[in-house]
């Protein structure tokens, strides 16, 4: 509750833990499209937005659960794997809209060296979109490809099956075992660069 003549009500959206103004000022200035990079509890959302006064403006997007309709994905959609697979897509979708660069925008998230926010910038950047980064902040090739969850998923199959089975309900439900996920990042990857074939050219 505000008390005392000096005392400032923080911005809606800043009370609500939506949006820091500062930093929102500090990317405006740059005059770049912003790479927006969102998780709720089940998706990840990524999408390139330019401000304009009137508001802003998304030129291309993508969502976790494109990755499960389009492209066959079985495994989670809000894990490191799938947020790469998201910013791939909106890299792609970016780049057939002729935004060739953009700025990072991670809002509220906590910039954590590995964390989804990053495998999804990780993803942009390897469709060809340009985005200023610290090489140091990206997941390594062994859990975009979600290495570390197929070795816990056999680890945890020999150890404790019932925990297994409750875990990967999920994955077992559409007939793909944690410990292909590897291999099945790679087949959906694969599909997503031969739909955008007409920008990589392969």
């Amino acid at each position: 509750m505000a008390r005392g003549p000096r005392y400032k009500v923080k911005f809606r959206r800043r009370r609500e833990g939506k949006t820091n103004y500062y930093k929102r000022y500090k990317m405006l200035l740059s005059g770049k499209p912003r790479l927006v990079v969102r998780k709720t509890n089940n998706y990840i959302i990524v999408q390139v937005v330019i401000a304009k006064p009137e508001g802003d403006y998304t030129i291309a997007a993508a969502h976790s659960k494109e990755l499960v309709k389009k492209f066959g994905w079985k495994a989670s959609t809000h894990n490191t794997p799938a947020a790469y697979l998201t910013g791939l897509l909106a890299g792609f979708r970016a780049l057939e809209k002729g935004i060739k660069e953009a700025i990072l925008d991670i809002g509220l998230h906590r910039a954590v060296k590995g964390a989804r926010v990053f495998a999804a910038l990780k993803g942009a950047l390897d469709s060809g979109l340009k985005v200023p980064h610290s090489p140091e902040i990206l997941p390594e090739d062994y859990r975009i490809r979600g290495e570390h969850i197929a070795s816990w998923a056999k680890k945890l199959s020999v150890e404790n099956p019932d925990f297994y089975a409750r875990q990967f309900s999920r994955y077992l439900a559409s007939n793909m075992p944690p410990e292909n996920l590897p291999s099945h990042f790679e087949e959906v990857k694969s599909k997503i660069i031969q739909a955008y074939s007409h920008i990589t050219g392969k």
